[in-house]
């Protein structure tokens, strides 16, 4: 089904309001459903410590393992350690239309479509909402030239990227607004989607606890677009972007309860371990390689 062409904000039939006006409520208040975030695997470009933004690097060979352990453990979800998610297969899988998110979504599609997993295929669906956010003259520059060219600007953005960020670059409002209308999208499909609401379910943990058969969806995204998609789920102010960091195909769940969220996984690495084992056996002969490589990845920041 097309979507209809989204209007301006503050022209009617708009999902945003205009300058001004004040903002609706993003959770719909009688909504039980769960969002999955998956960051998608490392890109060409991370591994050589240049910025990203939107430009368009692909996986590296690591990215595209991690992103198929990733995959797996999404389309067995309520294995052990099982991931607080509903029953059944996700409503919608979005993803950002970058190469390194597509592939990511590719292969949690083809994971979740096999006979061991949910046995039918969840299509893979672009979503430009969920774009990382636009770093402009920094997008693929290695780290070393940004801070020599534009060191206060980048210490800026470190520091309150509310008032300082790349030039030519996305600001945070600009991003937030995109990333609202398409979770207001996403949200209205998992209302559509949902079954009446049951009582009786606690809402502490512990009491007996079964996945549940409300609707749930992931969305394969970056880190910086997935920290203004955290906060605005969460109800959070965007001066607090820097507080969720997302770990290379890490999973983070958010949970709805009658229209309230409430974080109940973040950064879930584990099915990353047999990875993780390979690179420290790797890097006992070659810890100079490895500790430059980490001391430039730490230097240069993800987005």
């Amino acid at each position: 089904m097309t979507e209809p062409p989204e209007r301006p904000a503050g022209l009617p039939g708009s999902l945003e309001p205009g300058p001004g006006e004040p903002r609706a409520p993003l959770l719909p208040p009688d909504l039980d459903a769960t969002i999955v975030l998956l960051r998608h695997g490392e890109s060409a470009w991370i591994s050589e410590g240049r910025f990203q933004g939107q430009g368009d690097s692909p996986l590296s060979p690591l990215g595209l393992r991690q992103a198929t352990l990733a995959a797996a453990r999404l389309a067995a979800p309520h294995e052990p350690p099982g991931l607080p998610v509903p029953a059944g297969p996700p409503t919608a899988l979005l993803h950002s239309p970058l190469s390194r998110t597509a592939a990511t979504a590719r292969a949690v599609s083809d994971a979740m479509a096999q006979a061991s997993s949910f046995g039918q295929p969840v299509p893979p669906e672009p979503d430009p909402g969920f774009l990382e956010i636009g770093q402009g003259e920094w997008e693929g520059l290695p780290g070393a030239t940004i801070i020599e060219r534009w060191g206060s600007i980048l210490e800026g953005w470190r520091a309150d990227p509310l008032t300082a960020w790349a030039p030519g670059g996305e600001s945070l409002p600009a991003v937030d607004e995109r990333v609202r209308a398409s979770l207001r999208r996403l949200l209205g499909r998992l209302v559509t989607a949902a079954p009446p609401l049951a009582g009786g379910r606690s809402h502490v943990l512990g009491y007996a606890d079964r996945p549940g058969d409300e609707p749930w969806a992931v969305i394969v995204g970056h880190d910086g677009v997935f920290k203004v998609t955290l906060l605005a789920l969460l109800d959070l102010p965007l001066s607090h972007f820097w507080t969720f960091p997302f770990a290379l195909c890490g999973i983070t769940i958010v949970e709805l309860r009658r229209g309230r969220s409430r974080l109940r996984l973040h950064n879930a690495v584990e099915h990353l371990a047999s990875l993780e084992r390979e690179a420290r056996a790797s890097s006992a002969g070659s810890e100079g390689t490895f500790a430059a490589r980490d001391t430039e990845r730490r230097s240069t920041g993800a987005l």
